[in-house]
């Protein structure tokens, strides 16, 4: 009986394929070609790098936006003390266009004259 298993046993074992490696190559180097293969290692590198440029881009991107908005913000500021100094200016005018001495100065040197009063022409005076 054991003779009678024996031609059973080797059929079970795949007949004609020739036992491999553990890289994937046939054994005895004759006619071996690579099996393709993941190469884990350099694929993380990768991956990597990628996520390394990625945060790079992302930090350089609101760096540069932060310094933006902080030169924008120094030429508001400046924006703003050039218009508080303006508006400064423009309620001394008011205030003194208001009174009533400097409107009359302003209408005489434009050559008006109040109701009722006369006016008198002098010709021939130098010219001031």
């Amino acid at each position: 009986m054991p003779q009678a298993l024996a031609p059973r046993a080797r059929a079970g074992r795949s007949a004609g394929r020739r036992p491999s490696n553990s890289r994937g190559r046939l054994a005895g180097g004759i006619g071996a070609s690579p099996v393709a293969r993941v190469r884990w290692d350099r694929l993380g590198r990768l991956a990597m790098l990628f996520v390394l440029a990625a945060l790079l881009y992302l930090y350089l991107n609101a760096g540069i936006h932060m310094f933006s908005t902080w030169g924008q913000a120094r030429h508001d500021s400046a924006t703003v003390v050039s218009m508080e100094r303006e508006h400064r200016t423009l309620v001394r005018q008011h205030e003194a266009l208001g009174r009533q001495g400097t409107v009359e100065g302003e209408a005489r040197r434009l050559g008006m004259k109040k109701s009722g009063e006369r006016q008198y022409i002098v010709p021939g005076l130098p010219a001031n």
